[in-house]
């Protein structure tokens, strides 16, 4: 980097399917955020989704793999997957401070979770692990801080937004979408398509 701070974007999540609107909004984080690189966290357990059907890790696993094959800018992290859960965002950002001590760390995530962010585990020391929060709004999406700002002093400051394509692609409408075998074949990278066709995942 010849000297330069890398700065690593930080996306989450458990990819059930990854889907061309994940690699969109990654691909705009990089060119809007100056990012060197995307660091994908797979999530094996996520706290927040207790008591729903989570497709197997192996699966999910080799879904995404495939999925990033061809960015030298996107890089799998098992980060999640080499740890016990509860796997909770502010661990993760710790464990990854100290694998990239160097580098500037600034965690993706939608404006849903911005609003969230409140109820998320020990906000406040999430945002403080964080040199940034990459944020992906909608087009026309104004975001207020105010309100949030006053749950998590500072948070304002660490806000940086990600104008993105509006997209109505959804993990969970895919899924649907497979299962009562509506179309679908052109939300997904061909790689991903196969690993779904192959193994009947989503039937």
């Amino acid at each position: 980097m010849g000297g330069l701070i890398a700065r690593l974007g930080v996306f989450g999540g458990t990819f059930d399917p990854p889907h061309i609107g994940h690699l969109i909004l990654a691909s705009e984080a990089i060119d809007q955020l100056n990012l060197s690189r995307v660091l994908w966290v797979l999530t094996p357990d996520p706290p927040h989704k207790k008591g729903q059907v989570i497709t197997a890790l192996p699966f999910r696993s080799r879904m995404l793999r495939a999925a990033l094959v061809g960015n030298s800018n996107f890089e799998f992290s098992d980060v999640d997957i080499n740890r016990q859960p509860p796997h909770y965002a502010v661990d993760t950002v710790k464990l990854l401070r100290q694998e990239n001590h160097a580098a500037e760390l600034i965690y993706l995530m939608g404006s849903d979770s911005l609003h969230d962010l409140p109820n998320w585990h020990n906000p406040f020391e999430f945002v403080c692990a964080c040199d940034a929060l990459g944020v992906m709004c909608r087009p026309n999406n104004d975001i207020d801080l105010t309100e949030i700002e006053g749950v998590i002093p500072g948070v304002s400051a660490k806000v940086q937004f990600i104008r993105a394509p509006l997209l109505e692609i959804s993990s969970y409408e895919i899924r649907n979408r497979i299962a009562l075998h509506r179309p679908y074949r052109y939300f997904l990278p061909d790689e991903v398509n196969n690993i779904i066709q192959k193994e009947r995942l989503y039937q």
